[in-house]
């Protein structure tokens, strides 16, 4: 089992007392899965893929992640567990506009303490993989949308995770490039790599196997995509 969620509840502390974000929040995903988050605005899509992400700490319930229980864990032990096993893909890409698209890349190795020699020989590799070799010294102003979406999912993977958290990533792009990008998500997939994604796209979701629904911070029910998803 590569996460299981216990009893997930998020909230805030306001005025007319306590408001919540998630509650009562069960979940298994398994190792190779790869499940989409869907729900209305507001349902806590986001919220839930932070808190899986180790963005977010402040919640309630079990955590456990590959059999580490997150909840249990300070905040340097759980930085320490994301970046050994979680990738990002954001809607709004998050590349660091002052480095070179090959620099990008490097970062998130730098982080891992990835020797400087290995990180060059990893780099080249990933941008000969997705096609962007020729991009390497260009920063992310110079890059269309597509590009820089490319980028952020060849920045997702550069250290090998196993496990990929995608925030609406195709919300800021055409039809095509979204496409595109969802095309090479199921690729990672077939290879091994566990993705979770929050989409409000039904066609997006469709690329997964399994379909998990939020509404007002509750589970409101799953789809089951195709015969590879497994039902608990």
């Amino acid at each position: 089992m590569m996460i299981k969620l216990n009893h997930i509840q998020k909230r805030y502390n306001s005025r007319a007392g306590f408001v919540y974000v998630l509650q009562q929040i069960n979940l298994a995903i398994e190792e190779g899965e790869f499940a989409t988050i869907m729900g209305p605005s507001g349902a806590g899509k986001t919220t839930l893929l932070n808190i899986i992400g180790m963005l977010d700490g402040e919640w309630e319930g079990e955590y456990f992640l590959d059999h580490n229980p997150v909840h249990e864990l300070k905040p340097k032990q759980r930085m320490a567990l994301n970046r050994r096993y979680i990738g990002f893909v954001f809607q709004n890409f998050n590349l660091l506009d002052s480095l070179t698209v090959y620099e990008n890349l490097e970062a998130p190795l730098s982080y891992r303490n990835v020797k400087s020699s290995e990180r060059a020989s990893i780099v080249c590799d990933t941008l000969d993989r997705f096609g962007i070799v020729g991009k390497k010294d260009l920063y992310p102003s110079q890059l269309s949308g597509g590009q820089q979406q490319l980028v952020g999912v060849a920045r997702a993977v550069v250290a090998s995770p196993k496990l990929i958290l995608a925030d609406e990533p195709t919300g800021n792009l055409h039809s095509s490039q979204g496409k595109d990008v969802m095309t090479l998500l199921k690729k990672l997939n077939r290879e091994g790599t566990t993705i979770i994604q929050v989409t409000h796209n039904e066609g997006y979701a469709a690329y997964g196997n399994r379909i998990i629904k939020l509404k007002d911070g509750w589970q409101d029910g799953e789809v089951i995509i195709g015969q590879s998803a497994r039902k608990e």
